[in-house]
């Protein structure tokens, strides 16, 4: 398995994806011509996840994630033919990863805007607090792993998901219901 996960304080509970697992990690910059040598030769039968922030451009990295904002998309429109070459088995967690797959044909497991941070809940109108941020998301993590681990289809995840909120907060519904098999 290839992950792409930007180190990144606020999305460090993604890790539960892939923690223990055989898995090239790639968690440092890399140029657009790297990346796209890595995502080429990548098996079919291996799963890609990429996990972070984004946007519906792609996803970011950020050298010092003491800073605001972003430095470069990590993976992006140049990187769009490697992943549609490979196929479905893709798990895409970051914000508005469902537009980004939309706009270059991608195929596999996606998120749509999913809060983890406060800044993003007060964008939203979504009363939250950190407490609930921090236990929420990686229990949101946690699930989606022990999903793919018991060898869910890709396509069910999305319900099977909605499923698993049983606390039904305004976060949790917003973020478990932002899950899309493209």
């Amino acid at each position: 398995m290839l992950v792409i996960h930007p180190k990144d304080k606020t999305t460090t509970m993604l890790s539960a994806l892939y923690d223990g697992l055989e898995a090239q990690v790639i968690d440092d910059y890399r140029s657009t011509k790297e990346m796209g040598h890595l995502l080429h030769h990548v098996s079919t039968q291996e799963r890609i996840m990429l996990l972070g922030h984004g946007s519906d451009k792609g996803l970011f990295f950020r050298a010092n994630d003491r800073e605001d904002g972003f430095d470069k998309i990590i993976v992006g429109h140049p990187h769009a033919y490697h992943l549609r070459k490979h196929g479905g088995n893709m798990v895409a967690v970051w914000c508005n990863a469902d537009q980004f797959a939309r706009a270059e044909g991608l195929h596999g497991l996606f998120t749509g805007m999913i809060i983890s941070e406060l800044c993003e809940a007060q964008m939203y109108q979504l009363e939250t607090t950190q407490e609930e941020l921090d236990r929420e998301t990686v229990r949101l993590a946690r699930r989606l792993r022990t999903l793919l681990d018991e060898g869910i289809p890709l396509s069910e995840i999305p319900k099977r998901m909605l499923a698993l909120d049983d606390v039904h907060s305004p976060l949790t519904i917003f973020n478990y219901s932002n899950f899309y098999y493209l």
